[in-house]
């Protein structure tokens, strides 16, 4: 009962709520999950009256990026013209958050409550296979369900009940490239020149299924993953509206393409023991880690600061923003750092230089190259062997 009462208590300061204490006293968890926020109740009567003949969507997603797609679905199915409505919404329990551990929602929850969704029709399950949950979705009769990072697998028995359009997921990779947990990640990792997103249909295989629409996106080279990532789903929120109408007709389903199996590449979840840096690769190569790793987990180097006494200091830094040279105007030892314009430049593999823009030390603040080097006070930095 502790993780319920937790989940419906972030929304007490916002919304008066009376006899809260004989109304958590009485409610079971399958109910509180589902009632988010009962001063809704009344926007839920309007919008079932004013929708009546729209098609129902399910939305599902939950970080920020997701909350965007939500917003431009919200925002064009109150045009009196629309095809759609929102039926429900989808979303990750609410979760422990920041240095206090205070329980809040999910960005699409607290999106969807700001626009006064009814928070009756707001579902957070644990997992997508549970009765309770699918029961509850039956109920709402969609036509349609759409996903953006929503971050739970869909078993088939949540497959089979839309009727007729099925499941259609926003997924930002030109599919069948990348498919997985961290596409975008992966390829700023991989230094692609060109990456975008796709509208696809969902089946039981891992983005595998037929894609209604791509759109191509040029990658600049100095981009980071959280950037990346608001782009392409802005863009996949466009071309998602562009397509929903065939989606809702079904005619989508006969020009959607197969995706090639074959040229299938996998895009897995980042792990924070990846974040390392180590110097003796190319700086090209580590300059891509800290554009993909941006956010989280992002990417940490241990440097060695040479002390009074000459003995070498270990000192863990957090690498926020980089660059490459392929040329130093300064003159070193082997593994010395040195400072030139408003870069460290740290030696790499085949004569390569990372130029270190901005740097976190423990539980400091970002700071720039020139603020750290200055307070190095002459010390000579090396990087680790």
């Amino acid at each position: 009962m502790r993780i319920w009462r937790h989940r419906f208590l972030f929304l007490q300061p916002q919304i008066p709520i009376p006899n809260f204490q004989g109304i958590m006293a009485r409610c079971s968890p399958p109910l509180l999950r589902r009632f988010f926020c009962c001063a809704a109740k009344s926007a839920s009567a309007t919008s079932a009256a004013a929708g009546t003949k729209k098609k129902n969507i399910v939305f599902l997603g939950s970080p920020q990026v997701a909350a965007s797609v939500l917003d431009t679905l919200l925002a064009a199915s109150s045009s009196p013209d629309s095809a759609f409505q929102v039926a429900a919404v989808v979303t990750q329990p609410p979760a422990a958050k920041n240095r206090g551990r205070k329980l809040l929602p999910s960005a699409v929850a607290q999106l969807a409550l700001e626009r006064g969704f009814p928070g009756d029709l707001i579902f957070t399950p644990e997992r997508a296979g549970e009765e309770s949950f699918l029961s509850d979705l039956k109920g709402v009769k969609p036509e349609l369900c759409i996903t953006a990072a929503y971050g739970n697998i869909l078993p088939q028995r949540f497959l089979d009940i839309p009727p007729c359009a099925g499941t259609v997921n926003i997924h930002p990779s030109l599919l069948p490239l990348y498919r997985g947990a961290a596409p975008v990640q992966r390829a700023l990792q991989d230094g692609v020149a060109e990456t975008g997103v796709s509208l696809a249909y969902t089946i039981r295989a891992l983005d595998a299924g037929p894609v209604i629409a791509c759109e191509r996106f040029s990658v600049d080279e100095c981009i980071k993953a959280p950037e990346l990532l608001a782009i392409l789903f802005n863009i996949g929120s466009k071309l998602l509206l562009d397509e929903l109408p065939s989606v809702l007709d079904g005619s989508a389903k006969q020009k959607a393409k197969p995706q090639d199996d074959s040229k299938a590449t996998l895009a897995p979840k980042m792990n924070s023991d990846e974040s390392w840096l180590t110097f003796d690769e190319e700086a090209k190569v580590l300059h891509n880690k800290v554009r993909a790793f941006a956010g989280w987990p992002g990417t940490r180097a241990k440097l060695q600061l040479m002390n009074q006494n000459g003995e070498p200091d270990v000192l863990d830094i957090k690498v926020i923003s980089t660059n490459v040279s392929t040329s130093c105007d300064k003159v070193g030892d082997e593994n010395e750092i040195l400072f030139s314009g408003n870069s460290l430049l740290v030696p790499c593999s085949g004569s390569t230089w990372l130029e270190v823009l901005e740097l976190q030390l423990p539980g400091k603040k970002v700071t720039t190259a020139r603020d750290f080097w200055n307070g190095l006070r002459g010390q000579k930095l090396l990087k680790s062997t």
